[in-house]
């Protein structure tokens, strides 16, 4: 990710995404008309950064709906695959993009489209390239299949200009050991979203979780 994000009335422009909260909260929408309270929620917890996946057709009326309706939001559209995909999602509002991977191709478009992104890797190859090619912020995915906390410290001494948002299998109890790492920004999850309090629309219990992953920062001393 190689420019900062764009400043709004109510969130101002921070260096990057990984700057804006400890936690970025994978967001999977299955109805649009959640979108705007669970966002609403996610922010009054202190989570501005809101991911929406891909994985619904809703995502794409989501990240519209949270772009207008929720100034304290930066909303981002996660599992890109595609540049139609970075197109559609850039049109609707997203302000960062995040792929599980990344192609040259793909790479191209999410920097053609002037927003920043985080391509997704996983083996140090992977992260030597984007480096190469001038990409210092990456996504670790999924982290916990792919080494977890262990591969990247190991990967902080040789390679300390790359900075990461780990996301796959980080929960609430796993999260503070990858925040206490140098080269993580923050981590990406979606434990503040527990299924039976969505389905229920219960958007006091996810402002009080978000509120609790936000607090997360207060125990990364050591970075």
């Amino acid at each position: 990710m190689t420019s900062a994000l764009p400043a709004s009335a109510s969130v101002p422009a921070p260096a990057s995404v990984l700057d804006l909260a400890p936690v970025v909260p994978v967001v999977v929408i299955e109805d649009a008309a959640d979108a705007v309270p669970l966002a609403r929620a996610l922010v009054a917890g202190g989570l501005p950064a809101i991911e929406v996946t891909l994985r619904t057709p809703a995502a794409l009326d989501a990240i519209r709906a949270i772009a207008a309706e929720v100034p304290g939001a930066v909303v981002g559209a996660g599992t890109l695959l595609t540049p139609a995909q970075v197109a559609e999602v850039v049109a609707a509002g997203a302000r960062f993009l995040v792929s599980p991977g990344w192609t040259d191709v793909l790479l191209a478009a999410m920097r053609a489209s002037g927003v920043p992104f985080l391509p997704g890797v996983s083996t140090t190859s992977e992260v030597v390239a984007l480096l190469e090619r001038g990409v210092r912020e990456m996504k670790f995915f999924p982290a916990e299949a792919a080494g977890g906390t262990a591969y990247l410290k190991a990967l902080a001494s040789p390679l300390p200009q790359a900075r990461f948002c780990p996301t796959g299998g980080i929960g609430a109890a796993s999260a503070p050991e990858y925040l206490a790492l140098p080269n993580v920004g923050c981590v990406g999850g979606s434990w503040m979203l527990p299924k039976d309090a969505v389905d229920a629309r219960d958007w006091g219990r996810v402002a009080a979780l978000a509120r609790a992953a936000a607090a997360l920062s207060a125990g990364a001393t050591s970075r």
